[in-house]
């Protein structure tokens, strides 16, 4: 009697560190952590902090540009000699009629003055750009637009994310209900293979009966193989998407069912169309364009600042010296503009190009709403169609079932059923799964 009991207390122990060892997920926690730890979002991040930086960066072109340097030096000998010659120098005696023929002469001697053996120099300057062709402008509203097209890509990036992830959740729930199925018709032939032996045994049929049974036996314990381990590179497949370690108890929540219509998530073309990210990003693109044209424009304008600049200087032994002074700057790149014209040619090509792009790209767009309309539509009526085909073949199924109980029909008749029946609940979970899939890749290209 204590020996039942243990093993009764051994096996609720073992069946409940099972469960609590399992881990249950459902679609929305699924796509939660894969957007949490997927790489490609948190690159996609940073990618968006970087041009936001640039961003930043881009703003401070409009405060003065400000530089300081100097310079001190002590020469071996002095950087600038004056050599003076010697000579007669005519004195003035005071009388103005004698200033150009004088008598009287005072000898100067010969020698040399040097300047800048040592000194010392430091300057402080500060420029702001009063005119710059539009460059700063259109330079911070290209950063800004960085910054839209970088999270319109982390946009498509999540979507993408997200549609791996509901694909490959709905492949393993898929699998789960193939097993179930194969399961299922695993247990009848079970069941057919002992009438099956016993007649035998008993000489009602031949060997030839049995071993058609065991042969379809072992054929669905191969594909029940090759389904398990199908299976479990799936859940692998799984858990890395989303960022979480692999266990082979994984549970999904979620039933395949297409209990809603296409219908209820209809939505015109046109209006789909506005809603994509990517709709958006061309739009961008066209506009960058733009604005890289008139920043080529700029640099054949004027460009205008006024300054600001403090200077110190002390050269050998004399007092130092410091002053400032304001000045205004104006630069015109005339050699600049023959090239200039055609370099704006190009810009306008580019333009152009972009223009182009974001037409063609617009209607295939639209097509793809169109087909992923198609596809969604199709996906339900082959949901409804297996679902006819499963109900006709469990019918079929039971009524051979009866028919060879009662010795009607032969062996091979019911095991063509049963097969029939297992192939028929297959294509069900197929094509439901498909539903599912076609449904969220609809909301994908509608933009929602």
């Amino acid at each position: 009697m204590n020996k039942v009991i243990l093993c009764i207390i051994a096996a609720a122990l073992l069946s409940s560190s099972t469960a609590f060892a399992q881990r249950s997920l459902s679609l929305d926690e699924s796509m939660e952590l894969a957007l949490n730890n997927n790489a490609a979002i948190k690159n996609s991040s940073q990618e968006i902090k970087a041009a936001q930086e640039i961003k930043n960066s881009a703003f401070t072109k409009y405060f003065p540009d400000v530089s300081a340097g100097g310079v001190m030096w002590n020469a071996q000998k002095n950087l600038l000699e004056i050599e003076t010659p010697g000579g007669d120098l005519p004195v003035y005696d005071g009388d103005p009629a004698n200033i150009g023929s004088a008598t009287q002469f005072a000898y100067m001697p010969g020698g040399t003055m040097g300047l800048w053996k040592e000194g010392t120099v430091g300057y402080v300057n500060a420029i702001q750009p009063l005119y710059a062709g539009g460059r700063i402008v259109n330079g911070n509203k290209l950063a800004a637009l960085g910054v839209d097209v970088n999270k319109f890509k982390m946009e498509l990036t999540r979507d993408e994310v997200l549609l791996k992830t509901e694909n490959l959740y709905w492949q393993i729930v898929s699998l789960t209900e193939k097993q179930k199925t194969i399961a299922s018709y695993e247990t009848l032939l079970e069941r057919v293979l002992a009438q099956v032996e016993d007649a035998y045994n008993s000489g009602m049929v031949m060997q030839n009966d049995l071993l058609k049974v065991k042969l379809k036996l072992n054929e669905v314990l191969l594909n029940k193989s090759k389904l398990d381990n199908g299976k479990i590179l799936s859940v692998m497949a799984f858990c890395q998407h989303i960022g979480i370690e692999y266990t082979s108890t994984l549970v999904l929540e979620e039933n395949l069912a297409a209990n809603d219509l296409p219908e209820s998530v209809f939505i015109d073309k046109q209006q789909a169309l506005l809603m994509r990210t990517e709709y958006a990003l061309l739009e961008k693109s066209v506009e960058a364009e733009k604005l890289l044209t008139s920043m080529k424009r700029g640099e054949y304008l004027p460009q205008a600042g006024i300054g600001l600049s403090w200077v110190y200087m002390k050269f050998d032994e004399s007092d130092d010296r410091n002053f400032g002074m304001v000045y205004g700057q104006v630069s015109v790149p005339i050699s600049g503009w023959w090239g200039g014209s055609h370099e704006m040619q190009v810009r306008q090509a580019r333009e152009k190009i972009a223009e182009n792009n974001f037409k063609d790209k617009t209607e295939l767009m639209t097509l793809q709403i169109e087909k992923a309309w198609q596809d969604l539509t199709v996906a339900y009526q082959q949901v409804q169609l297996s679902d006819e085909t499963r109900i006709q073949s469990d019918e079929n199924l039971k009524v051979n079932d009866d028919s060879y109980q009662n010795g009607m029909i032969t062996l091979s008749d019911l095991l063509e059923a049963m097969a029939l029946s297992q192939s028929a609940q297959d294509q069900v979970v197929d094509a439901t799964a498909q539903y599912m899939i076609k449904k969220r890749a609809y909301l994908q290209v509608t933009g929602r």
